[in-house]
């Protein structure tokens, strides 16, 4: 197998105790820089697996996220963000973390290492073919994630991946790879940089193009989003106020009546 795991090569920075504030920002800052680039590469891929995880929950399927340390955390936070940005049910996207809610927090010592737990995580929530799961893994090695996808090729569940690595033994696994190649990280093997970055960027491409075109966007507005603080529900009335030509107060009235945006809009007479 070529395989090069660039996410562990020498950063292309040395001495960096040495580096001043200012000198450390910018390097850093530079690094950052190339990451939309190369996920601009990977474009093609993340259609493709875009356009299968659309298909699946048009036709009542789910979104699993599975990952370990950083890359599972940044699949709970995508997950945990779509009920109050889209108005969708907290378990049509699911982020799964190796070691459980407890990692979200403090990392779980060999949690990553196993090739069991990420199945039986998976068939907690009684996953079927129905589903889309997608391994989220910087280095694409991840005992964890891998043997869960593989499990989910075993029972005909579509298996997509966000990895940072060419050719990695994840991407080879995964029937939707996504292989956003960042390089060196500007602290050796640190990959909650670039890579985390990297994986964000695809994750919100892939829930929110997921959500747009399942009709939960009207215009550019979040017209599902839950009204669950004082902003939002001021953000929901000045859409109402533009939308509706009417003044904020009809706005706010026909928000507590109707919930949410969309309703407001869908029965105001």
């Amino acid at each position: 197998m070529d395989f090069t795991k660039t996410t562990e090569q020498d950063s292309n920075y040395n001495h960096l105790e040495k580096m001043t504030v200012k000198e450390l920002l910018t390097n850093i800052n530079t690094e950052d820089k190339t990451v939309p680039l190369a996920v601009e590469k990977a474009l093609p891929q993340i259609e493709k697996l875009t356009s299968a995880i659309v298909e699946k929950l048009q036709n009542g399927g789910r979104l699993f996220y599975i990952g370990a340390g950083t890359s599972g955390r940044l699949g709970i936070l995508d997950a945990s963000e779509c009920p109050p940005t889209f108005g969708v049910p907290h378990e049509l996207v699911v982020g799964l973390i190796a070691g459980g809610d407890v990692a979200i927090r403090k990392a779980v010592e060999f949690a990553e290492d196993s090739k069991n737990q990420g199945w039986l995580d998976l068939q907690a929530h009684k996953i079927t073919a129905k589903d889309v799961v997608v391994g989220i893994a910087a280095s694409g090695t991840t005992p964890y994630v891998i043997a869960a996808l593989e499990k989910c090729n075993e029972n005909k569940i579509i298996t997509g991946c966000i990895a940072c690595n060419k050719n990695s033994p994840l991407g080879l696994v995964a029937k939707f790879p996504i292989e956003v190649v960042v390089g060196p990280e500007f602290v050796t093997g640190s990959s909650r940089m670039k890579a985390g970055t990297a994986q964000k960027l695809v994750l919100n491409m892939l829930s929110t193009s997921t959500m747009v075109l399942l009709g939960k966007i009207k215009g550019n507005k979040m017209v599902d989003m839950q009204l669950s603080n004082k902003k939002l529900l001021e953000r929901g009335e000045k859409m109402l106020v533009k939308e509706l030509n009417i003044d904020q107060q009809t706005a706010s009235t026909l928000l507590k009546k109707y919930g949410n945006v969309r309703n407001a809009i869908k029965n105001y007479q």
